[in-house]
């Protein structure tokens, strides 16, 4: 295996490349620092650190110039002092009066506190007098006389006609050390050195200078820093809050106050703020109170819409449903706002509606709509896509969705278009007999014999019966659903259910059925209309002859319902749970019942159902399919509800209830409502 420290494709950071590494990610931070703070921090920062910048440079420079300006008058000093003993004592080096040179030059000495050292040397630089390396002379020149030769600059020999200072740095402090070439006619001499220190008094006067000025200096930046303290709280920090502010304003939190005791332009400024921020407040719940009012009324109205509604955002997404929208797709109690509406809905309508909502999201189109069938049972359903716009009609909000169930509607006219075939086939068959045999009896009177023309005659009449039953059926139906006024009086129901079964007793001798009754004996009368609840046992019996077989029995039963009827259990054993059924309103029940063929379970769901025929499935039986139709527009008339249980093979019963003549006005409103009708009470009027 290769050595991983020899593998020539390990790339390895030498310290250069962490160093540079590091760099950037200081100035990433720093430079993430600096963004973080805005505008009017970065260049109120910026002024304070120019101003500072500023200032401490003119404060360096004041106190560089004072300090060459101290430097400048040592130099100054010292350079007039070496003149001035220069001038003394040149003519006294000329002519060798060393004494003299010696007093003078300790005179010097003495008076001056500021000189630190003399020295005279000749033209061989070899030093002849040095205070105070040595004394006054007092007895001979020998006493004077050094043979210590002083190494003088280079400079002074370059320009001796011009005095050389310079200083330098000892234990004891700066020395200014003078050089002054001595001449006397144009001869040279020698030279005169001093070493001279500062003067105390200027050196007092530069230190309080240089005091003076870091105090103003230091005076500066503190007004500086107060100056940016001041400025960040009388101005900055009212700014700031002012932008707080108006950012929660923005938000819609119109509760935003700022309560920063200020006063001037800024008081002003922060109390408009605030007084604004008060009066957006007591708008916003205004309009809060006004857009809940309004969002209650298009709750309201649209949760008792008859059709379905959903309305979705501009994504396609679920906003609000309606009550009829949940039941129309079986949606109630799921949550589906914030839901795609093509993920909820059954896959076979999503396919078909998946092009028409894009199409709307996508602004090709701004309304569509398509019909499908959908469930069980099927059921057609209507869907209207229509856009929602802004004010602009520029940008889309979402799409409005709107179900409408045309499934009673499709039914209603599958059921007229069968009405119409079938009317039109029931007035064509007799007007035809009719016709045929009236022809035949006008054009062959005298070839047919009596018993020929009392058969065609008889035939006529049977046809023209049959289309007044028609006629009739129709002008019914017709009357239950218009406004006419019936009365309903207090009758007695045996006659009408008696004169019904002399009416059908021949035909059902001729059927071979039994005709039934059973009547209660003391059954009380009942409010009704005599003519119209004769119509009611007419259809009823009538249907029930017309598909009860040969050989069985057809039986009508009027009973009062429901009496009190106690349900206790044997021998009246109170441990085990009992009732007692009583009915608060008594009314009387008929039953007509027949052992024919039945009606089939999804018939039984239509029976009732205007031009719906049973016979349309069996074709042997002629009808109109209007007769129970009316028969269930009587009884709801009457306060009552018709009902059925049927049985293929076994056969069929029909029941209703009947209001009793005691039954008072609120007894009667209160079924009739149940039934989505209005009475009155005995001799009450009733809409047919």
């Amino acid at each position: 295996m290769e050595d991983i420290n020899n593998s020539p494709n390990l790339n390895v950071p030498n310290s250069s490349e962490n160093y540079d590494i590091n760099n950037n990610l200081w100035s990433n931070r720093i430079i993430t620092w600096w963004s973080g703070f805005s505008l009017r921090t970065k260049l109120l920062a910026i002024a304070t650190l120019v101003v500072s910048l500023l200032m401490t440079g003119i404060t360096f420079f004041a106190l560089n110039s004072i300090q060459r300006d101290a430097g400048m008058n040592d130099t100054r000093y010292a350079r007039d002092l070496g003149l001035l003993l220069s001038g003394n004592v040149t003519e006294l080096v000329a002519n060798n009066q060393k004494k003299e040179i010696s007093n003078v030059a300790e005179k010097f000495w003495r008076s001056s506190r500021n000189l630190r050292y003399i020295f005279f040397t000749d033209a061989e630089d070899i030093v002849q007098l040095g205070i105070p390396i040595s004394a006054t002379p007092t007895s001979s020149d020998s006493q004077f006389q050094l043979t210590r030769k002083l190494k003088l600059p280079s400079e002074l020999k370059k320009r001796p006609q011009f005095p050389l200072v310079r200083q330098h740095a000892t234990p004891q402090g700066q020395v200014t050390d003078v050089f002054v070439p001595m001449l006397w006619k144009g001869k040279y001499l020698g030279t005169l050195a001093l070493g001279v220190t500062p003067n105390k008094k200027a050196l007092a006067s530069a230190a309080l200078t240089r005091e003076v000025t870091i105090a103003v200096f230091i005076s500066i930046w503190v007004l500086v820093i107060l100056g940016a303290v001041f400025n960040a709280l009388t101005i900055t920090r009212p700014v700031r809050e002012l932008v707080r502010g108006v950012r929660e304003i923005s938000k819609g939190n119109f509760k935003s106050r700022i309560l920063l005791p200020m006063t001037g332009d800024l008081g002003e400024l922060l109390t408009g703020f605030n007084r604004m921020a008060s009066q957006l407040e007591n708008y916003d719940e205004a309009n809060i109170e006004e857009l809940k009012a309004a969002q209650i009324k298009q709750q309201s109205l649209i949760a008792t819409m008859a059709d379905g509604a959903i309305l979705l955002d501009a994504e396609g997404k679920i906003v609000l449903t309606n009550p009829t929208a949940k039941r129309l797709f079986r949606w109630e109690g799921r949550f589906l706002e914030g839901k795609y509406l093509l993920n909820e809905i059954p896959e076979i309508l999503s396919n078909d509606l998946h092009t028409n909502i894009e199409s709307l999201l996508n602004r090709e189109k701004e309304n569509d709509d398509l019909r499908c069938s959908l469930g069980e049972p099927a059921r057609t359903l209507r869907i209207v896509l229509q856009s929602v716009l802004d004010t602009n009609k520029i940008e889309l909000k979402g799409i409005a969705v709107t179900i409408q169930d045309l499934t009673r509607e499709v039914e209603l006219n599958a059921a007229q278009n069968r009405f119409i075939s079938n009317v039109s086939h029931e007035l064509r068959t007799p007007l035809f007999n009719i016709k045929s045999y009236v022809e035949t009896l006008y054009d062959l009177k005298d070839q047919l014999s009596n018993e020929e023309q009392l058969e065609f005659l008889g035939i006529a009449n049977s046809e023209t019966d049959r289309l007044t039953r028609l006629v009739n059926d129709v002008l019914d139906l017709s009357r239950l659903e218009s406004g006419k006024i019936i009365q309903l009086e207090p009758m007695d129901i045996k006659p009408a259910i008696e004169q019904t079964l002399r009416n059908y007793r021949l035909n059902a001798t001729e059927k071979n059925v039994v005709l039934a009754h059973e009547i209660e004996e003391t059954i009380p009368s009942i409010l009704g209309n005599f003519d119209l609840l004769l119509q009611v046992f007419d259809n009823l019996l009538g249907n029930g002859l017309k598909f009860s077989p040969k050989n069985s029995v057809l039986k009508i039963r009027a009973y009062t319902w429901p009496d009190t009827c106690p349900a206790l259990p044997p021998n009246n054993n109170k441990d085990v749970p009992q009732c007692e059924l009583v009915s608060p309103l008594p009314k009387v029940r008929i039953e007509i019942a027949d052992t024919g063929s039945g009606i089939s379970q999804s018939d039984q769901e239509k029976i009732f159902d205007r031009f719906f025929r049973v016979e349309n499935a069996v074709h042997t039986e002629q009808g109109t399919g209007l007769g129970l139709s009316i028969v269930r527009g009587i009884i709801e008339k009457h306060g009552g509800e018709i009902r059925m249980a049927s049985e293929l093979g076994v056969g069929t019963t029909f029941w209703f209830d009947l209001p009793l003549e005691q039954s008072d006005k609120d007894e009667l409103l209160t079924s009739t409502i149940n039934n989505g009708e209005n009475f009155s009470g005995p001799q009450i009027a009733a809409e047919i």
